[in-house]
């Protein structure tokens, strides 16, 4: 795939793309519709109401958000506001036609925050907070959903608080319904086992279309439907029926409708921002979104959804990073996406009602687990030791309290640390610096601090800059830099070499990080030198070995490696952040690089961590068409047409049923497998190999190598190189 080859929007899109979209937004339509049925009802509103807002989100807010591939439709993160607006505000019907109400009127204020170009406001937010913020909304959700996957009656849980449904949990497994659990059970089975199994076809097919694949057929045979009471099955009623204006504004004079206002506007926008940042940069093509445009757009698909009496929609992160994953070209694939919810609501109907609850609150007790995973804890303890008390304090204070007041305390702790690290009040909120250009080179100098709460001033000073051109950032009067500008600095190193400019720091060594973590925060320090002592790991002792015995070097630190991999096909839709563990051997053919990278798959709490070792062959004289080779499986035939067309060779079918080989220019790479490269190949263990501007990637499986592995890897690289050699030596 070429990189230069963007997309067209609009109809040019759909006539250049309706085939991969329709495909890729038919899969999200399969995640989309138990998850939205399940967050509806977790909500307190009708089960249908979240398949129509995911409706509204395809077939409406696609044709003008700004961001291209994300998917719009509810969240589970937006679960406990809705639940608790219903509750608050009577309950029942009620309490559902209110809750609309101020989710209508959030909506309005969304659009007009969004044409004052409001869409930064998400850079205030420190991440450990918002992180936080999410992983006590997953705690939350966890505490209610385990009742109802055990069979209890979800009307005895009704205004219960977080830590009381906790302390429930003994009680409801003693009564807990058997028939009702198994099927919850074999559920959650399905959704964390079908991930860990081995091939494409597993990790590629969606668990939740699964789950109702398994589900269905068995509340079917145990007769659920006559033998169980109406709560353990899923009721869409009278769905089109109940489509109208359902927004009752008779509580906006009081306190509690304006509560939830805010929290619907502060978490919803919040959310939806972040996401689209991070689908950005998992977009094959680096298109940047509009994050004002789409706030707009959401914000009108809010206001359509809420009139109607749908849920408040987000840029859901799981479906949108799933979206990139089906192969998705352009916004046309969100569209696809709520044009199939609108078939299944006009033809499906009687086969949703066969959904057993318990399924859907295994599958948000998943979501729960995403949001407020051990991994979650672990990840922010690595960027320091500090990011994680304000992350545990957002936790602890939102369960105990209410979201905005954790939310509160999370920031005021951040600022806590702030001042007792010596950052001068003048600084918290103002971006102090010294900018000048000269010989068409731009100096800044940062003064004081640079942090969460006045990254928005640096922010603007950097967007007028011109990213092709020299950057050089003086950190030299700075005392305090924070993990929210560590993440903005790297994030515009990218930027600018991506187009092809540069960005110098000057005085950056003087600066003592909290953690070894690349993007720690880091404290003005005069004794400290570039570099952080590492503690060798037993797999970095082990690789120092095998490098000392092998004569191999050997450098354990992480570095930067987003544009390393970019082009490669193994990077489409993921990120590959950094690398380490570098090991290299010249052999007198190439250079020979070993090295384990995280293939990082999704974004935010639907990401995937995946560690393997790559081994890279460069600076080689031969010419190598750029192409991608693969093990041959059922998802490759399947989906030839998203990822490419099968090259064949005829005279060779045990090659051509072995691997799946594609390449831009079939002729090349045709031309270049000669007759002793395809016996090699057909003649040794399977091997992925990819070739992208003349340097070719290695690797055996998506998982970290051995050190006998990686020898045999790069032995299997060197030996490939000879026979690229003798092609050309018998062709001059």
């Amino acid at each position: 795939m070429k990189t230069l080859d963007i997309p067209k929007d609009g109809w040019s899109g759909f006539k250049q793309h309706w085939t991969t979209d329709a495909l890729s937004g038919f899969l999200v339509f399969l995640l989309a519709l138990p998850l939205s049925l399940g967050i509806a009802k977790a909500s307190e509103f009708p089960p249908a109401m979240g398949v129509l807002t995911a409706m509204i989100g395809g077939l409406f807010v696609s044709f003008f958000a700004g961001s291209r591939l994300t998917i719009k439709g509810p969240a589970a993160g937006l679960i406990t506001i809705c639940a608790g607006a219903v509750m608050e505000m009577g309950g029942g019907l009620e309490g559902w036609h209110f809750a609309l109400g101020a989710i209508l009127v959030a909506a309005l204020i969304q659009i007009v925050l969004g044409w004052m170009r409001f869409g930064s406001l998400s850079d205030f937010f420190p991440h450990s907070v918002v992180h936080g913020m999410l992983a006590a909304i997953g705690l939350i959700i966890f505490s209610k959903q385990i009742h109802i996957l055990l069979g209890i009656d979800p009307a005895t849980l009704k205004g219960k608080e977080p830590l009381e449904l906790f302390q429930m949990i003994p009680d409801s497994i003693i009564h807990e319904d058997v028939r009702v659990t198994l099927i919850g059970i074999i559920s959650l089975v399905i959704i964390f086992g079908l991930p860990m199994l081995k091939g494409n076809v597993f990790k590629k097919v969606p668990a939740p279309i699964v789950v109702l694949l398994v589900t269905i057929p068995l509340a079917w045979i145990m007769d659920f439907k006559h033998t169980e009471p109406a709560f353990d099955m899923v009721k869409i009623g009278n769905f089109w029926g109940d489509i109208g204006f359902n927004a009752n504004f008779g509580m906006i004079g009081t306190f509690i409708f304006w509560k939830y206002v805010i929290m619907f506007l502060f978490v919803n926008s919040l959310e939806s921002l972040l996401t689209v940042k991070a689908i950005d940069s998992l977009d094959p093509w680096k298109r940047i979104s509009n994050p004002n445009q789409d706030l707009m757009a959401v914000g009108a698909g809010n206001a359509l959804s809420a009139a109607l009496g749908g849920l408040p929609m987000i840029s859901e992160v799981a479906r949108s990073s799933a979206n990139i994953s089906f192969g998705a070209r352009t916004r046309w694939s969100n569209f696809f996406h709520g044009f199939f919810l609108l078939v299944a609501m006009l033809l499906f109907i009687p086969v949703i009602e066969m959904i057993p609850n318990t399924a859907l609150a295994a599958l948000l007790i998943a979501v729960g687990y995403r949001l407020a995973s051990p991994n979650e804890f672990f990840k922010t303890y690595k960027i320091g030791s500090e990011q994680l008390v304000i992350f545990i304090v957002t936790i602890i204070v939102t369960v105990s309290t209410d979201l905005l007041i954790g939310v509160a305390a999370g920031i005021v702790m951040k600022f806590v640390f702030h001042l007792l690290n010596g950052v001068p009040f003048r600084s918290l909120f103002k971006a102090r610096y010294e900018f000048s250009e000269q010989d068409g080179e731009y100096l800044v100098k940062i003064k004081d601090s640079a942090l969460f709460s006045n990254l928005l001033g640096f922010k603007r000073l950097f967007s007028t800059f011109d990213l092709k051109k020299k950057i050089v950032v003086d950190f030299s009067d700075a005392h305090l830099l924070d993990h929210s500008f560590m993440e903005y600095l790297h994030h515009l190193e990218d930027e600018s070499t991506h187009a092809g400019g540069s960005i110098v720091s000057v005085g950056f060594d003087r600066f003592k990080p909290f953690s070894n973590h690349p993007m720690a925060a880091r404290k003005f320090s005069l004794d400290h030198q570039n570099r952080i002592e590492i503690k060798l790991s037993p797999r970095q002792l082990e690789l120092r070995k095998f490098a000392e015995n092998e004569e191999w070097l050997f450098y354990p630190q992480k570095v930067k490696a987003q544009f390393k991999y970019k082009d490669f096909p193994i990077h489409n839709g993921s990120k590959i952040p950094y690398e380490e563990n570098i090991l290299i051997n010249y052999s007198h053919q190439a250079k020979i690089e070993s090295a384990d990278i995280v293939l990082v798959e999704g974004a935010r709490q639907a990401q995937q961590e995946l560690p393997m070792t790559i081994i890279q062959a460069s600076e080689f004289e031969a010419l190598i068409p750029d192409f991608a080779l693969e093990p041959e499986g059922l998802w490759s035939k399947l989906f030839e047409s998203v990822s490419g067309k099968d090259i064949d060779f005829e005279n060779h079918p045990k090659f051509s049923q072995k691997y799946y080989l594609r390449g831009v220019h079939e002729d090349s790479v045709r031309n270049f497998f000669s007759e002793p490269l395809i016996q090699f190949l057909e003649n040794r263990e399977e091997m992925h190999i990819e070739c992208h501007r003349n340097r070719l990637i290695f690797y055996k499986k998506r998982a970290l190598l051995e050190p006998a592995e990686i020898l045999y890897t790069a032995k299997f690289a060197e030996e490939f190189i000879a026979l690229v050699y003798q092609k050309e030596a018998a062709t001059v």
